[in-house]
């Protein structure tokens, strides 16, 4: 049985990503903080967890017997406060498993990057495309992009990479929720949104993004980045995709994109400096001015990436977020 070792297999992508390595067979090693929550990982079977952290100077040791890694592990938050532990968990991160790998002897690592770190474009981007990253906006999508260009240096190297490059998932397991997907579902479903932006994501089921990930392992080639996304769909596409999926009517009215950056702006300015984070976040605000559109044909073409319809995962996130008591829907 072959083993792999996974960093991340406590959040969102990593627990689907896990899930799917056990039920094909895999053995797998998890690198686990002291502190984290690891409800995402109960009941799997062949998983060793071991505590640790990126920082770690026997990382090497950790990973020794491993045949495969899978670098999932990122800190992804917007808030602006967050920014030199985006730089150590990200990019400081990314180097140091890097090189465990290298000195373990791992025959092929998949690195998880993001979108965020291509940026975006007047038309759906493909993996051609790169922002400066002046353009990119928010330290999060600065720190991914450096974090990927650890990846493209250590493949450049010598060493057996394949990058993936998620959009927005969406979909079960989503435990903290994601800023950008669980958490816009979450606040539909509380009522709390009642206007939108016009903007628009590259949405897809996260149980395809852990398929675009093993994929990527078997068939992907080295040094090069595949995007992880389906379907391009509006805010308000999506809003009424949830309204019809809940019977929760979707908001009617649009509104400039000024009035949330001048909300969020007060909020951040304030509550920053007393230690709080607002309740909308100032760097996610300025990326909704922009629809975040991809081209993942390159993922379905060279890989096989799934394309499950976009309703069935809203709707199993919906499922998933009601049965674990994030919300409740009047019957």
């Amino acid at each position: 049985m072959e083993k792999i070792f996974i960093t991340g297999a406590t959040g969102f992508v990593g627990a689907n990503l896990a899930r799917l390595l056990t039920l094909q067979g895999y053995s797998l090693r998890a690198l686990v903080r002291q502190n984290s929550n690891i409800n995402n990982l109960k009941n799997l079977h062949n998983l060793e967890i071991i505590k640790g952290d990126l920082n770690d100077s026997n990382l090497a040791e950790k990973i020794a017997d491993c045949k495969y890694l899978f670098h999932v592990a990122a800190h992804y938050s917007l808030w602006q406060t967050d920014k030199k532990s985006l730089y150590q968990n990200n990019v400081i991160g990314t180097q140091n498993i890097l090189a465990a790998a290298k000195t373990a002897g791992i025959e092929r690592t998949v690195y998880t990057s993001s979108v965020a770190a291509i940026g975006v474009g007047k038309n759906p981007v493909d993996e051609t495309h790169q922002s400066p990253i002046n353009e990119l906006i928010g330290d999060y999508k600065k720190s991914k992009y450096l974090a990927e260009q650890e990846a493209i240096k250590a493949a450049n190297s010598g060493q057996n990479i394949v990058i993936v490059n998620p959009s927005t998932p969406i979909g079960p397991w989503d435990i903290k929720p994601t800023p950008t997907g669980g958490d816009i579902i979450l606040r539909f479903l509380k009522r709390q949104m009642p206007a939108y932006i016009n903007t628009g994501l590259n949405l897809i089921d996260v149980r395809d993004v852990a398929w675009g990930h093993l994929l990527a392992l078997q068939k992907g080639k080295s040094g090069e980045r595949y995007i992880l996304g389906n379907q391009n769909l509006s805010l308000k596409q999506i809003l009424d995709c949830l309204a019809e999926i809940t019977n929760i009517p979707a908001p009617k009215n649009a509104i400039p994109p000024w009035i949330p950056f001048s909300v969020a702006w007060i909020d951040e300015k304030i509550l920053a400096p007393l230690g709080k984070k607002p309740s909308v976040p100032l760097d996610g605000v300025r990326m909704a001015k922009h629809p975040m559109y991809y081209n993942p044909s390159k993922a379905i073409r060279e890989l096989g990436l799934p394309q499950t319809p976009i309703h069935i995962a809203l709707k199993d996130a919906v499922d998933w977020f009601v049965s674990n008591d994030y919300v409740k829907l009047n019957s």
